[in-house]
């Protein structure tokens, strides 16, 4: 195995949703492992102090040693940005991204790694200036396409630019 992909589930979603399952596929058929923590337990509360249990479990989720890859959807991109603060990783792969939580205190991070965003123009959920401005002051790589927030009609896309990430890291 060439790593781990840590894959991150959005809000009002699970481990076998479209777009991580999606993204799985790709990780494993390039050969590296994936993992989907499960965090529908937490999201039930809908309670925003919850981001750092979902946060711990994906750390939890990765393996103590070895290249690892965070990426995620929605919560799930938050949740991939703050792991990478606390183990290092090789790249992270967010798609519609919120840089900003309501009621939640602390700003979003990420460390400063490979990173390619995928974000809807017509996200109803996170503005999608606000994920320009992240990713421009990064330098990180952004697709900006015509969706919304949960990027249906573009599934296969991220599972492309997704695969284009991973590709990077073999050269």
């Amino acid at each position: 195995m060439k790593g781990t992909v840590i894959l991150s589930h959005g809000l009002e979603s699970g481990p076998h949703a479209t777009k991580v399952s999606a993204l799985a596929a790709v990780a494993e058929a390039l050969g590296w492992a994936s993992v989907r923590p499960d965090y529908r337990d937490l999201d039930a509360t809908r309670d925003p102090r919850m981001i750092a249990a979902r946060t711990a479990r994906a750390l939890e989720a990765a393996p103590a040693e070895g290249r690892v890859v965070f990426g995620g959807s929605s919560m799930g991109a938050l949740v991939s940005g703050f792991a990478s603060l606390e183990r290092r990783c090789e790249a992270l792969f967010l798609m519609a991204l919120p840089v900003g939580i309501p009621k939640y205190p602390v700003a979003f991070e990420a460390a400063r790694v490979p990173t390619t965003l995928v974000h809807g123009w017509h996200d109803e959920l996170c503005p999608v200036d606000a994920a320009i401005a992240f990713a421009r002051s990064r330098g990180d790589t952004l697709h900006l396409v015509d969706d919304d927030h949960r990027l249906t009609a573009h599934v296969d896309y991220c599972a492309e630019a997704f695969r284009r990430l991973l590709l990077v890291l073999e050269t």
